[in-house]
């Protein structure tokens, strides 16, 4: 007799591609099958790029992120969706069409720079995503570096963080991850919808090796979001598995390698 599968919940990574396999899509899709979602992507950007950082990027035509996009949610239908690396004003723009248009919980990381500091969204692009993009969010979930860009708060210690929030917020997103890791101390993280505030810490583990963390915590939010998590929940969630997936993280090349986006399963 054939075995009959459940149908695992569906989530839709809308991101560049990282040929060094730490962030971007390949860190999405991994994050997704370790917590047990059916990953999907579009693919908005292919950047050549290893451990010590990007060495060419190069976006897709908006026609064939839309194609993409339709092809998709069209079909096989989505339960949550996240964003990554969108490169510019076009593509943010295209992508929030489509995302208007599609009823899930989205989960929107405002990528800007990469871990090395490598730019990844054009200058030009920023008004769309404060505009356009972050009104559609569930959660966005900017570090510390993209908030600057966005709003121009500097975050130089924790209290900070709170009026960082508020600046996000004023964008339109139902809730804000304020993710405070560069900051000196505990790892901690603010999430708050202006109204209730979550305050989430974790030690910090003596590893460099955090290529990728923005990318798979964005993508463990959408995860629990898609199993009909609410927001707190998913996100806590997302944390526990990111520090985690931080502490294993493993050196690859010559610089900062990425995070183990399967640790659990090498601990069971």
């Amino acid at each position: 007799m054939p075995i009959t599968a459940a149908v695992p919940p569906r989530v839709l990574t809308v991101a560049g591609s990282d040929s060094g396999g730490g962030a971007g899509i390949q860190a999405d899709l991994k994050t997704m099958l370790a917590l047990g979602v059916h990953g999907m992507s579009v693919l908005t950007a292919v950047t050549a790029q290893n451990s010590l950082g990007v060495q060419g990027a190069w976006e897709l035509p908006a026609e064939a992120v839309r194609a993409q996009y339709r092809s998709v949610v069209d079909d096989i239908g989505v339960q949550a969706v996240k964003t990554g690396m969108l490169s510019s004003a076009a593509l943010v723009e295209t992508v929030a069409g489509l995302l208007a248009g599609t009823r899930a919980p989205i989960v929107v990381d405002p990528v800007g720079v990469s871990k090395h500091g490598d730019a990844l969204l054009a200058v030009e692009a920023l008004e769309n995503v404060r505009t356009k993009l972050l009104p559609l969010a569930t959660v966005a979930t900017p570090n510390l570096d993209e908030v600057a860009q966005l709003t121009g708060v500097e975050v130089a210690e924790e209290p900070d963080m709170r009026r960082a929030a508020a600046a996000v917020l004023a964008f339109g997103p139902r809730w804000v991850v304020i993710k405070g890791g560069h900051l000196p101390g505990e790892a901690v993280d603010l999430l708050t919808d202006g109204d209730q505030e979550h305050w989430l810490r974790a030690p910090r583990h003596d590893n460099r090796h955090t290529h990728g963390t923005g990318c798979t915590l964005a993508s463990a939010i959408a995860c629990g979001l898609a199993r009909g998590q609410n927001v707190p929940t998913a996100v806590r969630n997302a944390k526990t598995y990111v520090t985690g997936a931080i502490e294993a993280g493993y050196a690859l090349g010559s610089g900062i390698g990425p995070v183990d986006h399967g640790w659990r399963s090498r601990r069971a």
